[in-house]
């Protein structure tokens, strides 16, 4: 991105030194199994993009593409075929799986149109909660998979809580990807879900002579379920080198950098952002700890400069909306203007660094993108 992008301003930044040796857990090896056994499976593209690396003056930059992932134009696929799956086998195995199941859950979009697709495909029902301010067009596309929607005249997580009462019949279920006490279990598969795509990207740099790992990775947030997902793969790897992770969030709705900053989980109030899929308001229960602890660095942009960079990755031959192109706002922001300097020091970025881009959605996943917003 050109270097006027960004105003001059110092951006909304938080970060904490001592992230890169902090471990746990990896994720289950059966994920990555039983996703690559769907008919529709294929890895999505990694894509190098030698202008941004001189650019953003680092060694070389790739792009994790989600615009076309299990025939939908966002990664979402991959953690709610999982949750669904293993919901479903844990009913089988319980003796209560007497019948079609109702999928409830509440989205900004691509979320809700993966559970309603995946719902479609197993023979189940799907009722979506939408929040207000989510584009028709992004409801249309709900509704066309089969799903019964229903547009609340409140912010997401509003329509959480109505989801959330909406799957209390025994017929019904809850496939939120925000966790809270007392419902953690299938957040916690959807998070696992979402770890095939970090698997890719270690066959794929390696296969670009990457083999050590990348030094950063910037994924954009929402409730932070896919900063969990990434936290967890990267902070769990007995060797190699442990790059930093680097959370995007729009101006409108960064509660995971005011919970960092804070040093606690707090809500914020949402505004209007072209970033619907961002636009949360809480960060998700279990994966508060993960990015209390695992995350090198947050940061917010503003709007304009997601549009800039969606512009900028069109322009590339790379398809992103909004959302999946914050994560190209968020490391120019980091890497220029006022205090860049430290941030890189911060980072660890040198002009021999391997930068990971993901962007999570195609424009078509996001009517936004052409609206100019």
């Amino acid at each position: 991105m050109p270097e006027n992008a960004s105003s001059p301003r110092t951006p909304p930044w938080f970060a904490r030194p001592g992230s890169r040796a902090w471990r746990c857990a990896a994720a289950p090896a059966e994920v990555r199994e039983f996703h690559a056994a769907l008919a529709d499976y294929a890895p999505t593209p990694l894509t190098e993009l030698p202008l941004l690396a001189s650019e953003l003056r680092v060694g070389r930059v790739f792009v994790k593409d989600e615009s076309c992932r299990l025939g939908l134009p966002a990664f979402k696929a991959l953690g709610a075929s999982w949750a669904v799956h293993r919901t479903l086998a844990e009913r089988a195995a319980s003796g209560s799986a007497w019948g079609p199941l109702t999928l409830v859950t509440a989205t900004d979009g691509n979320h809700g149109r993966a559970v309603a697709r995946t719902a479609r495909l197993l023979g189940q029902h799907a009722r979506v909660f939408v929040p207000q301010g989510v584009h028709p067009q992004a409801v249309a596309a709900i509704v066309a998979e089969g799903a019964k929607v229903t547009e609340v005249a409140g912010a997401y997580d509003e329509a959480v809580r109505l989801a959330a009462e909406a799957a209390a019949p025994a017929d019904a279920v809850l496939v939120q990807d925000t966790a809270w006490p007392g419902y953690e279990e299938i957040p916690g598969w959807i998070v696992e879900g979402y770890s095939t795509l970090c698997a890719e990207i270690d066959e794929q740099l390696a296969a670009a002579g990457v083999l050590d790992g990348p030094d950063l990775v910037a994924v954009p947030v929402g409730v932070g379920s896919l900063a969990q997902a990434v936290v967890t793969h990267y902070r769990s790897r007995p060797s190699g080198r442990a790059p930093a992770l680097l959370s995007v969030e729009p101006e409108a709705a960064a509660c995971v950098l005011e919970s960092l900053t804070r040093g606690e989980p707090v809500s914020v109030t949402t505004g209007e952002t072209s970033m619907a899929g961002l636009n949360c308001g809480t960060p998700s229960g279990i994966a508060w700890p993960c990015l209390r602890d695992g995350l090198d660095a947050a940061v917010a942009v503003p709007d304009a400069d997601s549009a800039r960079a969606a512009a900028r990755l069109a322009a590339l031959g790379v398809s992103s909306g909004p959302c999946g192109a914050a994560s190209l706002a968020g490391v120019h922001t980091a890497l220029s203007g006022v205090g860049a300097g430290e941030r890189r020091s911060v980072l660890g970025l040198g002009p021999s660094s391997v930068v990971v881009l993901l962007s999570t959605e195609g424009a078509a996943a996001n009517p936004h993108t052409t609206a100019g917003h």
